[in-house]
């Protein structure tokens, strides 16, 4: 099993809309790279300013520590959030139907 990361944070009502497009982004390039080790979500909850992005990341190193639409996504993090994002480690008890493979098929994860 892998460790797992969830990450949640409020934008200001200006940023929001600027987030959710750095947030798709980074979930396009990764559809485009197809890293393995890795399962990865994220939700904007309905106040329209509040994100989380929930994560698990098998083996040695996240690979979104590579991915450039990652990395511009962090870069004006502390402008759209002010209060920044609060990171947590966190255990998967278990999940169904939340991740997909990389070829768009959905797979369970079980706490192994």
């Amino acid at each position: 099993m892998g460790s797992a990361f969830v990450v949640r944070y409020q934008t200001t009502p200006e940023t929001a809309g600027e987030n959710k497009e750095l947030v798709e982004a980074v979930f396009a390039e990764l559809a485009r790279e197809q890293p393995g080790g890795l399962s990865y979500a994220s939700f904007r909850l309905d106040d329209g300013v509040s994100f989380v992005h929930v994560g698990v990341v098998e083996g040695d190193g996240n690979p979104l520590a590579a991915s450039t639409a990652f990395h511009e996504f962090q870069r004006g993090i502390r402008e759209r959030a002010p209060e920044g994002p609060v990171p947590s480690g966190a255990t998967l008890i278990g999940s169904y139907g939340f991740s997909s493979d990389h070829n768009g098929n959905e797979r369970q994860e079980t706490d192994r």
